[in-house]
């Protein structure tokens, strides 16, 4: 396996002829994949990139937990401009 820069890892894998991989054990260990996980395949481009899907679903949550407040605080400007006549009528 090749390091490069603290996290960023590489190392050569086969694909079989069905079109299967396997997962170098010792990355597996390191992310924690177990038996029975799901992984998410995530294509963009030419690239592929493989996440562990309650990763993942952490990662998002924490990415998007302040998107509610912040769309809740616009919207109450909005809401609450009592000058703006397109908004005064849904006010009524």
């Amino acid at each position: 396996m090749k390091t490069v820069r603290g996290d960023l890892k590489f190392k050569m894998i086969k694909v079989s002829a069905k079109g299967q991989i396997t997962l170098p054990s010792d990355m597996q260990k390191e992310i924690g994949i177990k038996k029975g996980d799901e992984i998410l395949l995530i294509k963009k481009g030419n690239r592929i990139l493989l996440e562990k899907q309650e990763n993942l679903a952490k990662k998002l949550e924490d990415d998007l937990k302040d998107i509610a407040i912040f769309s809740e605080s616009s919207l109450k400007k909005l809401w609450l401009n009592k000058e703006d006549e397109i908004w005064n009528q849904y006010l009524k």
